[in-house]
């Protein structure tokens, strides 16, 4: 398994360690992750020339949306890169090229195998091979690196999510912790047992232990008690304190949705509200989707292109409309006002629906009722001097 033969590589599941593998477990984590790796894996890429506004065809279209290499589908290779930079807070692509300095494979690298280095300005990473007994170290040159990062406090180095939001996802965890204890251990004295006579330590835990197994955790909830010998049971109802741990797993989850930039309808928390969501979307999508796709176009476009194709205006970007889609009434209107004032054309529309072109259909129109205000005062007077015939 080399760089430049990676059939036998695979990303194994325990890439994500530690903090990544704990924190998986929690459902609104898990769940953040899923939500925006799914975005980002359902927006296309193309190419396009900056100064004409047209599409493409080149070379690196085919890696970007037909096959990234042999292993991968666009959708699951993009997908796999953004979960390794939400996770991992770094995510490295290695670019293979040809004997022309083309690229032709994409190969997400794994981000524990990844060191980056820097000296005196120049950018590269070592990557190192933990199959290989020696522990076999490749220097790559930055030029072959696709590096995405999360936030990052020096620019070269991303910091994950879960790195950030530790504290708070600790506290998630041993809130879930606690309440699998509290339902299925019974992690408090349900309640008390008295027998009207004096016993000793071993016979209180012989009791005891005899209580609990026919009557503790989530199998014996509810089975009606048969007491003798003097027993008497008195249950113990929930306090104030562990009703607010109910609440608290409320703000753990709000918490980490904001971590990471999340609405909380999305992982199914919240009120939920076809107006309020609807506008949610939009934020989500303008305000955590939209810096994301940023960094990806550039970097991509910067690392796949040459300098001179790049001053020619040519750049990758990725279309948004998979996630900005509405609903019928609001996508018609929307597309409805573009049009009439000359802002689109029908082709125009029927290619952000994915639909064929259609002849005549890229005629631009305009409505007459709209004219600069420079000319309003003399086509106000022409058309008074026809409604009055022509007479001054």
């Amino acid at each position: 398994m080399t760089l430049s033969d990676p059939s036998g590589w695979e990303i194994s599941r325990d890439i994500f360690t530690g903090n990544q593998t704990k924190a998986m477990k929690i459902a609104a984590v898990n769940n953040c992750v899923e939500v925006l790796s799914n975005s980002i894996a359902k927006l296309p890429f193309f190419i396009m020339d900056y100064k004409t506004k047209k599409h493409l065809d080149h070379s690196v279209l085919n890696l970007l949306a037909v096959r990234p290499n042999e292993a991968m589908s666009p959708s699951v290779f993009k997908k796999l890169i953004e979960c390794q930079r939400l996770l991992s807070g770094n995510a490295y692509i290695y670019i293979e090229r040809d004997g022309f300095g083309k690229a032709r494979r994409l190969i997400p690298l794994p981000p524990d195998n990844v060191t980056v280095k820097s000296e005196n300005n120049f950018i590269y990473y070592v990557f190192s091979d933990k199959t290989d007994r020696i522990g076999k170290e490749t220097v790559i040159s930055g030029e072959n690196i696709i590096h995405l990062k999360a936030y990052s406090e020096d620019g070269i180095n991303g910091v994950s999510v879960l790195e950030r939001a530790r504290q708070t996802i600790d506290t998630a965890g041993k809130h879930q912790s606690y309440e699998n204890n509290f339902y299925g251990k019974n992690a408090r004295p349900s309640g008390i047992l008295t027998i009207q006579s004096s016993l000793n330590q071993d016979a209180k835990e012989k009791v005891r232990k005899e209580w609990e197994k026919v009557y503790g955790g989530v199998d014996g909830m509810f089975r009606p008690a048969v007491l003798d010998m003097g027993l008497d049971y008195k249950p113990l109802g929930i306090n104030q304190r562990d009703s607010q741990f109910i609440e608290s797993k409320e703000i753990s989850v709000q918490d980490i949705c904001r971590f990471f930039g999340v609405p909380l309808y999305k992982v199914q928390a919240g009120k939920q509200s076809y107006s309020s969501n609807e506008q949610n979307s939009i934020e989500y999508v303008t305000n955590t989707i939209q810096p994301i796709v940023t960094q990806y176009e550039e970097e991509f476009t910067y690392k796949l292109f040459t300098d001179s194709e790049i001053n020619r205006g040519i750049e990758i970007k990725c279309n948004m409309n998979a996630e900005l889609r509405g609903s019928y009434a609001a996508r018609s209107q929307f597309y409805r006002s573009l049009r009439e004032i000359g802002a689109l054309s029908a082709n125009d529309i029927r290619a952000y629906e994915d639909l064929p072109e259609i002849d005549g259909g890229d005629e631009y129109l305009a409505s007459l009722n709209y004219i600069p205000l420079s000319e309003f005062r003399e086509l106000s007077i022409e058309r008074n001097s026809n409604k009055n015939g022509g007479e001054n």
